[in-house]
């Protein structure tokens, strides 16, 4: 019974073995598409919960797996099509704003004039924008073909989700399986803040910063502000990245009045306000995570895998920061550092109850028994 059971245990390690190497040349022969794979996977993550609750109000688990896809479907629309409406439908709009800037603006402070010399910057930025004009038309066919695989990843994972899962936890053990869940919630919460917090503070941004930038009077106020949309998903600085360089550009530019219109408005009602006002109203199933450690993933996941890594990146340093506190509390409890620093200061367990269990050795007893 004993060797049967060693047998299918390591049959069962074999066969995980053998997935995670062929899933390793997987990954390498589709890396191309490795990018839009991952973030397939993200999404039906969040999504299976939506999954799973249309399919005990009666649906089918197919039909439920369509609606689910179609929520993840109109969601990707909604989060890029206004990029992809700015980066083709506005940008001679941009162009234009940034060729209508001064390439010398002249600033006097303390009876002392200054010029400065914006022709070289200027320059850099306009060949920049044509050049990702450019890209992004070239590219346009291939960002079509990788759409459409999202769409049939996201429906074929949110359909055959709970295959996947019970495929992913087979090989653990049950002793060890409640790390992998406390993993897993963990993950599902930090997708849930990326994806649902960010995409609803984002929307926030907008809603708010179109009217903001139209009644200050900006021509390109909807380009502005779906800028400033966008930058709500670098955390910590996010649209105040946006807002600094114009209100700078008001100074320079000797419009004082302006200058405190959009600085003081700008980063009170689109920087700060969605942070304040939208975020913490969902932010019950959030991960928790610090934002320090937020930007860590965000910048190092954003230079090392790209685009996907504004996902992945916080994802890994979330589950990281998650085991380490399975770590902690597996072997020190519920004890607090501090209570663990103090009960170190005094001595080693050892040396603390030595005396102890000198004076209470049963071999002491019997001999000081024998002696009396």
């Amino acid at each position: 019974m004993t060797a049967n059971a060693t047998a299918n245990r390591n049959r069962r390690y074999v066969l995980a073995g053998v997935v995670t190497v062929l899933g390793l040349v997987t990954g390498g022969i589709l890396l191309e598409v490795l990018g839009t794979i991952l973030f397939a996977l993200t999404v039906a993550y969040v999504l299976l919960p939506v999954q799973g609750w249309l399919v005990r109000r009666g649906l089918s688990e197919w039909l439920s797996a369509v609606a689910a896809t179609l929520i993840g479907f109109v969601s990707a629309i909604v989060v890029f099509s206004p990029i992809f409406i700015t980066l083709y439908f506005r940008m001679d709009q941009m162009i234009a704003i940034i060729e209508d800037i001064p390439r010398e603006i002249p600033v006097t402070a303390f009876d002392v004039s200054y010029t400065i010399d914006v022709a070289e910057v200027q320059s850099l930025v306009l060949d920049f924008l044509s050049d990702a004009a450019v890209s992004f038309a070239a590219a346009l066919p291939v960002l079509a073909i990788k759409f459409a695989l999202f769409v049939i990843l996201l429906f074929a994972i949110l359909f055959k989700g709970d295959a996947a899962g019970r495929a992913a936890i087979a090989p653990v053990p049950h002793e060890y399986r409640d790390i992998v869940y406390a993993l897993a919630r963990r993950a599902r919460e930090t997708l849930y803040a990326i994806y649902v917090l960010q995409l609803a503070t984002s929307v926030a941004t907008l809603l708010i910063g179109y009217p903001l930038f139209w009644v200050l009077g900006y021509e390109a106020a909807f380009t502005l502000a779906i800028i400033a949309a966008i930058l709500q998903f670098v955390p910590i600085i996010g649209p105040s990245m946006l807002i600094a360089p114009i209100t700078l550009y008001h100074v320079a530019a000797g419009d004082l009045v302006a200058a405190v219109l959009i600085g003081v408005l700008g980063i009170g009602l689109v920087a700060w306000f969605p942070d304040i006002g939208v975020r913490p109203r969902l932010a019950q199933r959030s991960a928790g995570l610090p934002g320090s450690l937020y930007f860590v993933g965000f910048t190092g996941g954003l230079f090392t895998l790209g685009a996907i890594g504004i996902v992945v990146g916080p994802l890994i340093v979330a589950v990281f920061v998650e085991a380490v506190d399975l770590l902690a509390d597996e072997i020190n409890g519920e004890i607090t550092f501090s209570e663990l620093a103090e009960s170190e200061l005094e001595g080693p367990p050892e040396e603390r109850t030595g005396t102890e269990t000198t004076m209470t050795s049963p071999a002491e007893s019997g001999t000081s028994s024998s002696d009396d």
